[in-house]
């Protein structure tokens, strides 16, 4: 039977009202609909993006043997043809979304084609961040002519590229430009947030945006490198914290980028600095507080634990203190942690007691709220601390062996027990 004929028999049977029936009648239609709306712009956007790639080989092909004039305009005729196809969809398509995402990536690609062939036909120095900085800087203002949300994905990777590239390399002193670039694609992703919070290409910003802030941000650093823990785990922090607001939050847990990627990093760090090492090397290594205070990743960290703290306040304001979990508020713990680093190792028991406590935590979650998925979680993170101190050679093999055999028996016995609980529940 379909979904209408379900409805009528529903209403029939005076289940539900007509009312609510029409109404969950349209909600199905829209959201297919919609659907059937992203899946034609993905396969818009590709077929153009695949037209920009052949026209480029056509062209290469006979390269060699054309004049520079013909090699000229060869090279302007994938322009010309994009802004020609914008001008169609702006003037005659305006608000389907196929014709504007997609002659969007054809003109964003022909950018990039004419930029590069320009420069080889009258050989124009430059370099691969000369280069991107160029195209993302004349790609920019297409994102607000055409309002497309294509061109700010590939705008996104795009300045990320330019900002690794240029920040961890010796050779440039540009790689600041990053962030004015950064900050420019901000009133999009607002408007996104704001009237299209669900949509995938919204949920895609929410993984880049994330991602290129973690690739970028250790560019900054200068000469005490070491402080840059604090401002990534603050960062990590806001990440995981933000994604507990509705505007961010999407359907499943594992396209939420900035909960994903804020969780991973949190732990990432915490397993790094679980080991002696870097805490011997801290604590040996003189830290005139001064000079401390006057670096750029100490004022980095401020600003980001700051951010961080601002919105965790939000967060607690608007849920509650007894809704926050634990991730959420290891940041705070971290910097006085990290602190104490300066003058005693002790801080490596510290972090590995944070780590074995968020694990104990989640299991605790898990079970309390019959969620499977977390209390695996949560033996994972246990499981992860194991893994850490196999390779610790403070610790005998013998102690290893014990830790790996208790952890395989935690994950038997909680999984039987919460699995018994829910047939009980049943």
């Amino acid at each position: 039977m379909s979904l209408h004929q379900d409805l009528d028999e529903l209403v029939k049977e005076d289940v539900i009202s007509r009312l609510t029936a029409d109404k969950i009648d349209a909600y199905y239609a829209t959201k297919k609909g919609s659907s059937g709306n992203s899946l034609f712009v993905v396969f818009g956007v590709l077929g153009a993006t695949l037209v920009g790639l052949g026209l480029i080989l056509i062209i290469a092909h006979n390269w060699d043997d054309l004049s520079r004039l013909q090699k000229t305009i060869l090279a302007f005729i994938p322009l010309v043809s994009a802004q020609g196809f914008c001008a169609y969809a702006l003037i005659k398509k305006q608000g389907n979304q196929r014709w504007i995402e997609s002659s969007g990536s054809f003109l964003f690609f022909s950018l990039a084609a004419v930029i590069a062939m320009i420069g080889q036909i009258y050989n124009l120095p430059g370099d691969m961040p000369a280069f991107l900085l160029t195209w993302m800087l004349l790609a920019l203002p297409l994102v607000y002519v055409m309002k497309s949300s294509m061109i700010s994905i590939l705008y996104l990777i795009g300045i990320t590229g330019y900002g690794a590239e240029t920040g961890y390399s010796s050779l440039y002193s540009s790689e600041w430009y990053y962030w004015p670039m950064l900050l420019s694609i901000v009133p999009h992703y607002y408007l996104l947030l704001k009237k299209r919070p669900q949509s995938y290409f919204t949920q895609i910003h929410h993984w880049l945006l994330a991602l290129s802030l973690t690739c970028v941000l250790g560019t900054l650093a200068d000469s005490h490198e070491e402080l840059m823990f604090i401002a990534y785990f603050s960062l990590f922090g806001l990440f995981y914290a933000a994604a507990h607001f509705s505007v961010f939050q999407s359907p499943g847990m594992f396209v939420n980028g900035y909960k994903l990627i804020g969780a991973l990093g949190t732990l990432t760090i915490l397993l790094i600095l679980s080991f002696e090492e870097f805490w011997s090397h801290l604590s040996q290594t003189e830290w005139p507080l001064m000079e401390v205070l006057s670096t750029p990743e100490f004022l980095i960290g401020l600003f980001v634990s700051l951010g961080a703290f601002w919105v965790f306040s939000l967060r607690i304001r608007k849920a509650g203190l007894s809704h926050i979990q634990p991730m959420e508020w290891s940041f705070l713990l971290f910097i006085p942690i990290f602190m104490v680093g300066f003058f005693s190792t002790i801080s490596v028991l510290i972090i590995n007691l944070m780590i074995l406590t968020l694990g104990v935590l989640t299991v605790r979650r898990g079970a309390r709220e019959s969620h499977l998925g977390l209390l695996n979680y949560g033996l994972i993170i246990v499981t992860l601390l194991v893994v850490s101190r196999f390779f610790d050679n403070q610790i005998p093999f013998v102690w290893r062996g014990i830790l790996f055999v208790l952890v395989g028996i935690g994950f038997f016995i909680a999984n039987y027990w919460m699995l018994k609980k829910r047939k009980e529940n049943v």
